[in-house]
């Protein structure tokens, strides 16, 4: 199944590269939901660690984007660009988490980052993923709309299918191609990708007809907050399971996956996992350290020890 697949390459990523590995993140701006991308893979840069320092979790986009600095603390009502309600919803967030600190003067909400955020992100990577070429489903539009949209600098198709010259014609010149093999996690380059213009405008595809394509122009700037956006949920998120599922079949990989003997294969429990499976058999639940690893293969912190001068608690408001 193609979550299986999705799994294994998500591991064997996160293994052989520096990424900030996710699954199954929003891939467009205009249209939020329109297109999502299978796996992503942020590139850091070295202020990863100052990133890392600050929360384990995404930090919420309004916050990051606000008029908020480092220095002097502002009105949380004048600082993020949205309603009453929802910006002291965002400010507490962001105060738990760390980023933000609070104060109460003459009855109002005044808000100020605990640390500048940092400009840990290099490139964004996406990866489509399709096992099987001989069913593309909708493959041809999804490749178009990532290489007109540029959101990502470098897009990839990942398949198990041996691929072809007619396969390669099929798929926009600037996506590269990757065989990949879940069972070895051999991961073979068929054709290299091509840096796409994240600096530009983009063009975002929507309602395709036989003589008429919808579509959005996106300028860099919407982009960039986009890009930002990704890297952040990619973060919080990652890209292994929630949860494992309470079955004697199922026990962790040593990525630290659901796995089960019954299918014999890694399974996303949300999907695959049941007492309507047919191999469902009750027991406790292992699930393998999942953060541990992650933190073990890759640049994310399970823990910091964040970096507020004075956490401010909720209990002050």
């Amino acid at each position: 199944m193609e979550v299986a697949f999705e799994l294994a390459l998500s591991a064997r990523l996160e293994a052989a590269t520096d990424w900030i590995v996710a699954r199954q993140l929003g891939a467009a701006v205009e249209e939020p939901g329109a297109r999502v991308m299978d796996v992503v893979g942020v590139v850091p840069t070295e202020a990863v660690t100052d990133r890392a320092a600050v929360t384990s979790e995404t930090i919420p986009p309004l916050a990051i984007e606000g008029a908020v600095g480092a220095g002097e603390a502002v009105p949380v009502t004048d600082a993020l660009d949205c309603g009453p309600e929802r910006a002291a919803a965002v400010a507490e967030r962001a105060a738990e988490l760390g980023f933000f600190e609070r104060d109460r003067r003459g009855g109002r909400t005044y808000v100020r980052q605990t640390a500048r955020y940092p400009d840990w992100v290099d490139r964004l990577v996406g990866i489509e993923n399709k096992p099987d070429l001989g069913r593309p489903g909708d493959l041809e539009f999804q490749l178009r709309f990532d290489t007109a949209l540029a959101l990502f600098d470098e897009v990839w198709l990942a398949t198990e299918s041996y691929v072809t010259g007619a396969h390669l014609n099929r798929i926009p010149d600037p996506v590269g191609v990757w065989r990949f093999d879940p069972e070895t996690g051999e991961r073979e380059a068929v054709r290299e990708a091509s840096s796409l213009p994240v600096e530009e405008l983009g063009v975002e595809l929507r309602a395709e007809e036989p003589l008429r394509t919808d579509v959005a122009i996106v300028d860099a700037d919407a982009k960039a907050r986009q890009r930002r956006r990704i890297a952040e949920r990619a973060w919080g998120k990652g890209w292994r399971p929630e949860s494992f599922p309470g079955c004697t079949r199922c026990s962790a990989t040593d990525a630290s996956v659901p796995h089960c003997s019954f299918h014999d294969r890694p399974v996303a429990p949300s999907m695959d996992c049941g007492s309507d499976c047919p191999g469902y058999e009750p027991g406790e639940v292992s699930n393998g350290d999942p953060e541990g690893r992650r933190e073990e293969r890759s640049a994310w912190v399970q823990n910091p020890e964040g970096v507020g001068r004075e956490q401010a608690g909720l209990d002050r408001f």
